[in-house]
């Protein structure tokens, strides 16, 4: 008969467990360190920023936050609605129109769907600057120059072949029985589309809602390109206003603005982040 003593588990030991922990610990430091910095320097004065790169200083000021958030005439506060305008119409075109897509390639039947689904797949690869002078075009002859509509209809287009992708892993993913049963109580592509596919298809509509919301929040070439009224700038085209290069920055207020920018995208991330590693794990993106 085995002793008590011998049908004890073994536990592991303690040292390299803690050894783990401290280095994870200092990475995690040494990786948030621009952050913190950035932070501390917000509330620093504009001449002790760089003559005291470290994160200690002969003063603090918090006069860097309104000198910020009224500068160039116009509150900050406008720019992060116009910002939030675009993102809202990009997150809602991006759900509704990716998703449809990936319901026809995961689910419907039709010629050359392999030969459209590669083509979606290249434009993966196909960069930006090569499509930007045609859209210029498109959208100027449209007259959408100067409005909200070149940075949010596109998304109704299902443009970003990477959510479609995304989704078309998930819902394959999904039982074929489902639908069958769908079909057997009268429903149609649709009904079946709305009431089966979407809701369980949660996990990778939260996953796309928060990477369209981190990606177009921060987008500064199409918002650059396409807003030219100061009043309708975005978050990323305001703060690069602040830099002068003719006379001097003032790095003060741009920190103290650039961490309030960040401020929604870590809230976002926060909100939905369990959905975006659930989804993520099941679309086959490991």
């Amino acid at each position: 008969m085995r002793s008590a003593t011998a049908r004890r588990p073994r536990s592991r030991p303690r040292r390299p467990r803690l050894l783990v922990h401290a280095a994870l610990i200092l990475f995690g430091i040494v990786m948030l360190y621009p952050l913190i910095w950035m932070l501390v320097g917000s509330f620093k004065h504009t001449s002790d920023i760089f003559s005291h790169p470290d994160l200690f200083a002969k003063s603090y000021t918090a006069k860097n936050y309104p000198a910020g958030w009224n500068a160039n005439g116009i509150s900050f506060g406008r720019y992060i609605v116009n910002s939030l305008i675009v993102v809202t119409g990009a997150i809602a075109g991006n759900l509704l129109a990716c998703s449809a897509a990936a319901y026809a390639f995961a689910r419907l039947e039709f010629r050359l769907k392999k030969m459209w689904f590669a083509l979606m797949l290249g434009t993966i690869m196909l960069p930006i600057h090569v499509v930007i002078v045609p859209q210029y075009i498109l959208f100027s002859k449209l007259g959408w120059l100067n409005t909200y509509l070149p940075l949010i209809v596109p998304k109704l287009l299902a443009t970003d072949a990477f959510f479609v992708f995304l989704m078309v892993q998930f819902i394959r993913s999904l039982p074929r029985d489902l639908d069958e049963a769908a079909r057997i109580d009268g429903c149609g592509h649709f009904r079946i589309f709305f009431r089966i596919i979407l809701p369980l298809s949660l996990p990778a509509l939260a996953t796309t809602a928060i990477f369209t919301f981190i990606w177009t929040w921060n987008d500064f070439f199409h918002q650059l390109v396409f807003l030219t009224d100061p009043k309708m700038y975005t978050v990323p085209v305001a703060l690069r206003t602040f830099v002068d290069s003719t006379s001097q920055t003032p790095w003060g207020p741009v920190f103290a603005m650039s961490i309030v920018s960040l401020a929604p995208v870590f809230g976002f991330f926060l909100a939905g982040q369990r959905y975006l590693v659930r989804g993520i794990a099941t679309t086959g993106l490991k």
